[in-house]
């Protein structure tokens, strides 16, 4: 087969989910080829019939595509190759290079060393005589991996393998497959695993490890490809956000892959979606919080369009998923969500009178600001009167009011939330937090 070009190819079995550690290497495939102007090409390797499903295949191509990935050609079965497979066997066979034993065909290791240059570990070599006989073909009649993952790659004139570093072991049998077929080998370039914060590779032990689940949870693309690029990888400078993909191929190089462990740090990747989420339009974000809206608040988005948006864009700055800004918007456009977090109970716990004081000065103050008047500036102004009359901290204003109308001690600022939230339903929250007794502290 003519080789044109750069191809590089994913290949995840679909058996599972995809993995976060298999989404990143397929990013870096990807990434390559498009920075060389090459080819990234999909394979299915659904050979385990029992345990491959359309479901799987399907929420693999779902999550590739929600990261920003796309492929070239047409997807490749590795199930549909069968025939393929046992003629390269066949020809192992005739030329000395495999054996019969127990109806299986048995691959015979030379003794010599197998070596290459590794585009992430340089220099790597194995002992061939260190390393057993090894089935390619069972008694079935079908094939082993690291005998039809050469075989296919072969077909499809596959010039580079990046793939993870566990496959390290499993290079020195595919070079010796490679050189019974007298076909040159792609390049290899094995990417460091990725640990959990323990040290120890990362498992669902350690949370969510599957794409799906992730964004099931309220990240954003844009971060989560942000994010999983700079597990292993580095551009060259301290650059760690808001990469696009047109910026992440112009940086990408395997000279960049690091040779050491990753560590998925859910606090660095929680923290990398608040700055996505910050940077999103109202109009980004709706969309992506309407289900959430209407299933878990009965609230209806497109109905209340200029509310969500306006809430959205009050909230997004201190939201780190969407999940979080649905739930933020709904507490701003409905006051049975109001949730009193643990700050707000001990305030409640600790000054109760100075928090009903506040209150109560606070809704006779606010009843007599007009509709017109109820503007950001002008509520600014007002609150800051009110506290100077009563010769209190700003604070001590502020927050009663912010958690009568939120349940929390963290919001945007006060007058922009009465602003959100209206007038009417502002001082019906007020009238309320009135009446509210501290939880009794367990």
């Amino acid at each position: 087969m003519t080789k044109s070009g750069t191809r590089v190819r994913f290949a995840p079995s679909p058996t599972g989910f995809l993995h976060v550690g298999g989404a990143r290497t397929a990013l870096f495939n990807w990434l390559f080829a498009r920075k060389t102007g090459g080819e990234f090409l999909l394979r299915i390797e659904d050979t385990d019939r029992q345990r491959s499903t359309d479901e799987h295949t399907q929420v693999i191509l779902d999550g590739l595509t929600w990261l920003g990935m796309d492929w070239d050609g047409e997807l490749v079965f590795q199930g549909a190759n069968l025939e393929r497979h046992q003629q390269w066997a066949d020809q192992i066979l005739e030329t000395g290079h495999a054996y019969m034993n127990d109806d299986a065909v048995w691959f015979r290791m030379p003794d010599e060393t197998l070596a290459w240059e590794d585009d992430v570990y340089e220099t790597v070599s194995f002992e061939g005589k260190g390393i057993k006989d090894w089935v390619i073909l069972r008694s079935d009649r079908t094939p082993t991996y690291n005998f039809s993952v050469v075989a296919d790659d072969i077909d499809m004139g596959i010039t580079h393998v990046i793939r993870g570093s566990d496959h390290l072991s499993n290079t020195p049998k595919q070079l010796a497959v490679y050189q019974a077929l007298g076909v040159d080998p792609p390049a290899f370039g094995h990417v460091p695993m990725i640990h959990g914060p323990d040290g120890k590779k990362l498992s669902k032990r350690h949370g969510a490890t599957a794409v799906g689940d992730y964004r099931r949870q309220g990240f954003l693309p844009g971060a989560m490809t942000n994010f999983l690029c700079l597990l292993g990888w580095s551009p060259g400078n301290d650059r760690e956000l808001y990469f696009n993909m047109d910026e992440l191929v112009e940086a990408f190089s395997l000279d960049g892959i690091q040779k050491k462990s990753a560590v998925f740090d859910l606090t660095k990747l929680t923290w990398m979606n608040g700055q996505y989420l910050s940077r999103s339009l109202p109009a980004e974000l709706v969309p992506l919080i309407e289900s959430e809206l209407a299933e878990k608040y009965g609230i209806d988005a497109a109905a209340r369009a200029a509310h969500v948006e306006r809430a959205v864009l009050a909230v997004r700055t201190r939201a780190r998923t969407t999940l979080n800004v649905a739930y933020q918007v709904a507490v701003r456009l409905d006051a049975a969500f109001i949730e009193r977090d643990e700050k707000a109970e001990k305030m409640l716990r600790q000054d109760l009178e100075g928090f009903r004081h506040a209150l109560e000065q606070a809704a006779r103050h606010l009843e007599q600001v007009s509709e017109e008047g109820w503007q950001v500036e002008e509520l600014d102004a007002s609150l800051r009167a009110l506290a100077e009359r009563l010769e209190l901290g700003l604070g001590k204003i502020m927050q009663p009011i912010r958690i009568a109308i939120t349940g929390g001690t963290v919001s945007e600022a006060v007058n922009e939330l009465l602003v959100v939230v209206g007038k009417d339903a502002s001082l019906r929250r007020i009238r309320a937090a009135l009446e509210w007794e501290p939880t009794v502290s367990g």
